[in-house]
């Protein structure tokens, strides 16, 4: 049977000519894009926007295959479980809140560790077209990153994913029976403070074009941090652009102290993390009022204060932390925040402190101790309790510790979940909240297990 014969050394000479050509119409068109940014003529902003976007595909394709080896997860330290430190008598007793990077959970426990309640919703039944994010990540790369429980059993529940930018899937009002009560499907994140009336402030992420005028280096296309005024219905009310409203304002030339990386990346050149409302004792700082909005700014390592009706930012401070998180006003008027970057030699690189505003002064600090420094370079968080201890979330251990003012552990509570290959992997907590059971309304108080 006789078969067609192919000139090997005749295709090849075919082949090597047209693959010179694109090789060619290739280098030049690198050549002409890098030269378009160079200079930032047209089209350099599609192309900042077909680079930014090529690399976080990239990253999604290369880095988030297997949930265990994102950041939700981390090596464990220990191999305790669950409460392993408990003072019944100086620890400030109740419940906590917190929620853990391996599901879409809220969980209630006891002092002794024990579950008396959760909430559990599914992103996946959560999501809709109307959701700023097209193209979800699967279930096993999202998680609860911070959770709230009004006094009848009401969740609001802000969801997140490993390895999306913008960051953010949604803010959830879910009931006591993880029943959707409503859902706000834009990119919100990290944090959110809610109203006496059931409003919510949430922050939100979304990529801009628009020119910060006297900022001009800050080049579009970036993420920008917004603040989304929700009604107790989940409708959006008003939102304010946080860069042009820092910007705008006396301390707008921090932002000239915008680490150059960020620029190369993603462009997110605030990246806000914390939102409070702001109540009680405001003396100690200057031109700020009842209803106000605390702020963090992780990428320039200043906390500031947002007044929401003039859309102006009226206070800021930078201070001795490096890319903090979770800024608290405290019933004395000082500032108490988880300093993730601040210390500086072998003992750990977080510490917790409490700063007196007027003066600059770290008047309070707890870094762990010798054999567990605090070590979380990313997210966590801290509450003073009514005891005067502090609650303290050092999320990349996976691990919640309380302590006494002279900084003795009274409680300590490790996430009893692991993971990977060889289960070695934990989980991360973000945020927790001591509560009051009797804050609860008594039905729901009295169907707690």
């Amino acid at each position: 049977m006789s078969g067609v014969q192919i000139d090997e050394g005749s295709a090849a000479s075919r082949f090597l000519p047209t693959a010179a050509f694109c090789l060619c119409i290739a280098l030049l068109a690198f050549i002409a894009g890098t030269f378009f940014m160079y200079r930032d003529i047209f089209p350099a902003s599609y192309l900042a926007q077909s680079y930014q976007g090529g690399l976080a595909l990239w990253d999604k394709m290369t880095r988030y295959q297997d949930p265990y080896l994102t950041d939700f997860w981390f090596p464990e330290r220990r191999p305790d479980r669950g409460v392993t430190v408990y003072d019944p008598a100086r620890a400030a007793n109740g419940l906590t809140l917190y929620s853990s990077g391996h599901d879409h959970k809220a969980f209630l426990i006891d002092m002794e560790g024990r579950v008396v309640h959760e909430w559990a919703m599914p992103y996946s039944r959560i999501w809709d077209e109307t959701a700023a994010v097209k193209r979800p990540q699967p279930d096993s790369h999202i998680y609860i990153e911070k959770a709230y429980v009004f006094p009848n059993g009401d969740l609001l529940a802000l969801y997140v994913a490993a390895g999306d930018s913008p960051w953010g899937y949604g803010l959830v009002k879910l009931n006591r029976n993880s029943e959707v009560i409503w859902k706000y499907l834009a990119h919100a994140h990290h944090d959110f403070a809610v109203e006496a009336d059931g409003s919510v402030w949430v922050l939100t992420h979304e990529i801009t074009n628009r020119v910060v005028e006297g900022y001009e280096y800050l080049k579009p296309p970036r993420i920008d941090d917004f603040i989304v005024h929700l009604s107790p219905e989940g409708e959006e009310v008003s939102k304010i652009w946080l860069l042009g409203a820092m910007a705008a304002s006396p301390f707008g030339r921090w932002l000239n102290i915008v680490p150059w990386y960020v620029g190369l990346g993603k462009g997110d050149y605030l990246h806000t993390n914390n939102i409070d409302l702001l109540a009680g004792n405001l003396e100690k700082l200057p031109g700020v009022e009842e209803g106000d909005l605390l702020l963090s700014f992780r990428e320039i390592s200043t906390i500031a204060v947002l007044d929401p009706e003039s859309e102006r930012v009226v206070w800021a401070m930078p201070g001795p932390w490096l890319r903090q998180h979770d800024p608290d006003l405290l019933p004395n008027g000082n500032i108490l925040l988880f300093d993730n970057e601040g210390v500086y030699g072998d003992d750990g690189t977080s510490r917790v402190i409490e700063i007196d505003p007027a003066t600059h002064q770290i008047v309070w600090t707890y870094g762990g101790t010798s054999e567990q420094p605090l070590d979380s370079v990313v997210r966590s968080s801290e509450e003073r309790l009514a005891n005067g201890n502090t609650l303290i979330v050092e999320s990349n251990g996976g691990r919640v510790v309380e302590v006494t003012p002279e900084g003795e552990p009274v409680w300590e509570f490790v996430n009893p979940v692991r993971g990977g290959e060889n289960e070695e992997r934990i989980p991360i907590i973000f945020w927790v909240k001591r509560i009051d059971p009797a804050t609860f309304d008594p039905d729901f108080r009295d169907s707690l297990s």
